[in-house]
């Protein structure tokens, strides 16, 4: 444990902070809450079913709302919806009464998140949501609130107590609303048969829709950038071939363009070690690997990283069905489209 460590853990600091006090006070908060998300399972009810229909046969969007520390959970909630296939957005209240209510049509269903169940700037807006004909789905923390009452569907997301020591600041039941809102989320997405796939194609520029949406195709090499030589070819033509296409490795290929082997910077190194080779007049052919790991366009590129990964290469030949050559890459290729 370094000096700084040991000051920080200390039983107290220069500030008469306990080390003690602070751990028992993070360990309590984590308690009640994790109380609190316990008896969130016995509300996952007819309610809960209902909510879930309401935004699974939704022909808009579903629209969260709510004011301070729900409106966060709320913009949370919405987010979380629309990358798992059930289109959301968030409205601010408060703008919603000067404007942007324009946001929502009646095709849309509207989610109002508020512990209390009297937020004023959520209940201004109820009456022009309920002529809209707008149906609502009230996420609460008292079943008998406004919203509550008012509400198509009341969601109850009461805890038993909050973490906060004062009891006032939200806490275990911000994290309540949340975890009902991933439920929510999560209940929709498998409705649907929400995919991998799916999700990915939402998240086009994380890791996972690299992952799951870059093929072979799209960062392989292909035409003159492909290094190839015939099995007629020298070492020393192959040597050739591979310093100017620069992946340290050359396809074989016969008069169909069908793959017949490769020649890496390995084998060649082999070939020298062996101290009888000539590169002028030994035939590629002698040296190749006559049984390279090869793969296919329509591939994800995940997968040439994998086959590298498990066989220990740096480099692919592409082939199609008749197993001609279409395209080569190498870990470099995966590297920059940060595929690995």
């Amino acid at each position: 444990m370094n000096a700084q460590v040991q000051i920080l853990t200390s039983s107290r600091d220069a500030n008469g902070l306990s080390a003690d006090a602070l751990i028992r006070s993070g360990q309590t908060v984590i308690d009640i809450e994790t109380t609190a998300i316990h008896a969130l399972s016995a509300h996952i009810d007819s309610n809960f079913v209902a909510a879930c229909r309401l935004m699974f046969a939704c022909k808009g969007r579903v629209v969260a709302c709510g004011m301070g520390k729900s409106g966060h959970i709320a913009r949370k909630i919405a987010a979380t919806l629309a990358s798992t296939g059930t289109p959301s957005f968030y409205v601010h209240p408060g703008e919603a009464s000067h404007g942007d209510l324009g946001m929502i049509t009646d095709a849309d269903v509207v989610l109002a998140v508020s512990n209390s169940g009297e937020t004023d700037e959520l209940l201004t807006i109820l009456p022009v949501l309920k002529r809209q004909g707008n149906a609502l789905i009230a996420m609460t923390g008292r079943p008998q609130s406004t919203l509550g009452q008012v509400a198509d569907v009341h969601l109850d997301v009461s805890v038993p107590a909050e973490a906060c020591s004062l009891g006032l600041a939200p806490t275990s039941s911000t994290t309540a609303a949340l975890v009902m809102g991933d439920a929510l989320a999560v209940a929709l997405l498998d409705a649907r048969g929400f995919t991998a796939d799916d999700f990915a194609r939402s998240h086009p520029a994380g890791a996972l829709g690299r992952r799951l949406l870059l093929h072979i195709n799209d960062v392989m090499h292909q035409g003159e950038q492909i290094p190839a030589v015939s099995l007629q070819a020298s070492l020393s033509e192959a040597l050739v071939e591979m310093s100017q296409k620069r992946l340290g490795m050359t396809a074989v290929i016969d008069a169909d363009q069908r793959l017949c082997g490769i020649f890496t910077d390995g084998d060649l190194r082999r070939a020298l070690d062996d101290g009888a080779c000539d590169l002028r007049n030994t035939p590629v052919e002698q040296a190749m690997n006559r049984d390279p790991k090869v793969i296919r366009s329509g591939q994800l590129a995940v997968e040439a990283a994998r086959l590298m990964e498990s066989h220990q290469i740096n480099a692919l030949v592409v082939v199609d069905d008749q197993r001609r050559v279409v395209g080569a890459l190498n870990i470099h290729d995966l590297l920059r489209a940060r595929v690995v």
